[in-house]
């Protein structure tokens, strides 16, 4: 199976912070699906369109906090 034919699956952390991982393997620990599924490009596509803040949460929060 090529990479271009693999199934992948938009996956998030505790800090949501996005990436993609092979549908067919276990998820890593500290991640969980997001429910995305399909080829790397339509998932990297959604990653693109929902994770608009690269920071992790704890740095947008404690942020929030000074301003």
């Amino acid at each position: 199976m090529t990479q271009d034919e693999r199934v992948y699956r938009v996956v998030v952390n505790d800090e949501e912070q996005y990436s993609i991982w092979p549908a067919d393997r276990d998820l890593p620990p500290g991640w969980v699906a997001d429910g995305t599924e399909g080829p790397r490009a339509a998932c990297l596509e959604h990653v693109e369109r929902v994770w608009t803040d690269m920071r992790p949460r704890g740095l947008r929060e404690r942020m929030g906090q000074l301003g």
